[in-house]
């Protein structure tokens, strides 16, 4: 392709132009769709009525969506607060290992490449009271069985611990890419300087991967807005509502009940709610760990 070829901006328009039609016709026009049908009352078959605010009104006054909204944020804290921290304390142990890094990688990041189903069916039946491994592993120590999915008090934990089993693994590759990124020369310095193992993972490698951990926060997040398929192959949002969350609640008013217009209203909602987070921790602590210097 010549150089007057490339200078004609109708070339550069005939590869934009696909890309933008499928783009408007996968994002653009759902997202539209959507936004019409929030504000109507619509069972999916017959025709729809407009409704203004009133699927909106009646969520923020509907007991068991404020629940889930609960539930929404404890996968938040949860994910923020017990599994970052340990996401970063298992990338600086593999990152450290001198033989099979290769082997402990791909070991973390299989749960990854499973589906969500074949996790849920797989913990359920280590959850299972009977003879599932953790009550016969408890069941030796003198423990009790625990009903871990059909206990209120137990079963969003379960679920919690299942999701963060399955994307542990994705994460810690991430971070472990930036580890490894950073130049022997900095970690031989400070070893040449006294500093031990803790001291230089506390106070340079971790520095410097913040702006990898920045983005490991904000897609935690994201992903807890719209977790939804860990909790219905487990527990459907039981049991008694204890494990709803945002998404499987507007699964169950539109798929089952057929109030696709609340169930679109729904949609937005955790559209907006994911939105907003996610901006203000950019702007509050994303902010300064954008850049990185060595």
């Amino acid at each position: 392709m010549s150089k007057d070829v490339l200078k004609n901006p109708w070339i550069y328009l005939l590869f934009i132009v696909p890309t933008i039609a499928l783009y408007f016709l996968f994002f653009i026009y759902p997202m539209g769709s959507s936004a019409f049908y929030a504000f109507t009352d619509w069972s999916g078959l017959d025709s729809t009525k407009f409704i203004g605010l009133h699927n909106f009104r009646e969520a923020f006054g509907d007991v068991d969506f404020r629940h889930s909204i609960v539930n929404n944020l404890w996968f938040i804290v949860f994910s923020v607060f017990i599994q970052v921290p340990m996401i970063i304390f298992f990338a600086l142990l593999i990152g450290n290992v001198k033989r099979l890094q290769g082997f402990y990688k791909t070991t973390v990041f299989m749960p990854s490449i499973l589906s969500t189903s074949v996790i849920g069916i797989l913990w359920s039946f280590i959850y299972e009271p009977e003879v599932g491994f953790l009550n016969t592993f408890l069941g030796k120590l003198g423990i009790s069985p625990i009903y871990w999915l059909s206990d209120p008090h137990w079963a969003m934990f379960s679920i919690l611990m299942t999701n963060a089993w399955q994307w542990m693994g994705f994460y810690i590759v991430l971070v472990l890419a930036a580890i490894l990124a950073i130049p022997k020369e900095i970690n031989e310095a400070a070893a040449i300087d006294g500093a031990n193992a803790f001291q230089q993972a506390v106070r340079i490698t971790v520095p410097l991967i913040r702006p990898i951990i920045s983005v490991v926060v904000m897609l935690s997040i994201a992903g807890a807005m719209r977790v939804v398929d860990i909790v219905l192959v487990m527990t459907d949002g039981g049991p008694v509502g204890s494990t709803e969350v945002m998404a499987s609640y507007m699964v169950h008013r539109s798929i089952k009940i057929g109030q696709f217009g609340y169930g679109t209203a729904i949609s937005l909602i955790i559209f907006a709610f994911a939105l907003i987070l996610t901006s203000l921790y950019q702007l509050t602590f994303g902010r300064n760990s954008e850049r990185i210097e060595y």
